[in-house]
């Protein structure tokens, strides 16, 4: 049977407008309001709502290797500034990891030679226009915070003679060490910047040049971008999130902040194509492109979920006190093991329970509420992954938390939409545009 021919307009342009542009300022308007709020209350409180203590005697003796040391280092005890710096360090984490995820996506894309997603590839690349704001912010954030937050960074452990000498990080000296870490992180962010640039030039090409030379340039600039994403991103979390608990290591830890970073870029991903869909935008998109999407969401939460429990696996069957000290304080705390739980809970038997069925893959309203709570559980994931390595015992969660996610959510979200305002919605020229169009699963 002949199919029938469908009329989208591939020339559509987002408008980035008030009716847009309104509770994006609303969002930042209850971050600020927030954040002063938590702020307030931090300094008067003498630095946090109310903190959460570890409780656990056996914590105490075994983070003397590490976690006692990382608050009284240099003679300096907690103070709510601390407090401030680990929130922008978590958020300038999680929101680095949407954005590069987003370049990533649309990379295996033309690597996959993917049609059913041709038409939405645009939507996947916008994340990664915040890639310059976060590279100036990881670079301000670890100049000014950087002796508070890592605590590796104290010469005073290098050192032989002094009495906070630590032979184990003195061990990983040729690794950690500001002048190889600044080199990497700036070589990091300058590889994804100048890939991201060189996808997106020539991707816009292919609007007026059309044809299949584009596209195979677009394919070799991917799987050269795929490679080094690969190795940057598996440094960059040992270097910005496991570096944190210096004397911790874990073999499976680039691979799970890596499975963090995309489950939460595909809810990122899926959450806006939602949202202009709703709007009168994307056409083009059906069903049958969301039903894909939230496969990609129900399997790679499961696929973090695997992630999490070989690593937990692993290091309690292996039993090294280097290792499961990572695990003993945060599970031997109140505070912490509640947010363990919650994380298990929004971000693996939430979605598995939700999206298991075919129908629940097609409905906007049930993908809109998944993707959200995925967000959420996620920086909740990043937030259990820093805050005790920063703040130890005194870690909690309020108004200063809110306020500050909702800030860098604000400027994401409009980076990314003045970002889609640039250029049409569709790569009309795009050699698969028709598959996706007439896709279906």
């Amino acid at each position: 049977m002949a199919t029938e021919a469908k009329q989208v307009n591939l020339e559509e342009r987002f408008e980035f407008d008030g009716k847009v542009k309104r509770p994006i300022f609303i969002i930042l308007g209850l971050g600020l309001i927030f954040l002063v709020i938590g702020l307030t209350m931090a300094v008067l409180g003498g630095g946090h709502e109310g903190g959460h203590a570890l409780i656990d005697a056996a914590t105490n003796s075994l983070a003397s290797t590490e976690a006692v040391d990382a608050t009284n280092a240099e003679g300096h005890g907690y103070s709510w500034v601390q407090r401030v710096y680990a929130n922008l360090w978590i958020n300038n984490v999680f929101f680095t990891g949407l954005a590069i995820i987003g370049v990533f996506f649309f990379a295996i894309q033309y690597v996959a030679n993917a049609g059913w997603s041709a038409s939405i590839i645009r939507i996947m690349f916008s994340l990664g226009r915040f890639l310059p704001i976060s590279f100036g912010l990881m670079i301000i954030v670890f100049a000014i915070a950087g002796h508070d937050l890592f605590h590796w960074t104290h010469e005073s452990l290098y050192d032989k003679t002094s009495p906070d000498y630590d032979p184990i990080i003195a061990g990983k000296e040729g690794f950690l060490n500001p002048i190889f870490y600044w080199g990497r992180m700036i070589f990091f962010f300058c590889g994804w910047l100048l890939f991201a640039w060189f996808l997106r030039r020539e991707s816009y090409k292919e609007d007026t040049l059309g044809g299949t030379k584009q596209f195979r340039k677009l394919v070799r600039i991917s799987a050269a971008f795929l490679i080094f994403f690969g190795l940057s991103s598996s440094v960059s979390a040992w270097d910005w999130v496991m570096s944190i608990d210096t004397h911790w290591f874990s073999t499976m830890f680039g691979w799970y902040v890596f499975a963090s970073w995309f489950v939460s870029g595909l809810s990122a991903i899926t959450l806006l194509i939602i949202l202009l869909k709703g709007w009168g935008y994307l056409q083009v998109v059906n069903e049958n492109h969301l039903h894909d999407l939230g496969k990609f969401i129900f399997g790679f939460s499961i696929f973090w979920a695997y992630i999490w429990f070989s690593q937990f696996l692993l290091i309690y069957y292996a039993n090294i006190p280097e290792e499961t000290i990572y695990f003993i304080e945060r599970l031997s705390s109140d505070y912490y093991s509640k947010i363990i739980f919650m994380n298990l809970v929004l971000n693996f038997i939430f979605p598995f329970l939700i999206l298991m069925t075919r129908d629940a893959k097609r409905k906007t309203i049930i993908l809109k509420l998944v993707c959200v709570i995925v967000l959420i559980g996620h920086w909740f994931d990043f937030y259990l992954m820093i805050t005790p390595g920063t703040l130890k015992a005194h870690g909690t969660f309020g108004f200063l938390e809110i306020g500050m996610a909702l800030i860098y959510l604000g400027v994401f979200a409009f980076v990314v939409f003045n970002g889609l305002a640039k250029k049409v919605l569709v790569p009309k020229n795009h050699p698969m545009i028709q598959e996706s169009i007439y896709h279906h699963t």
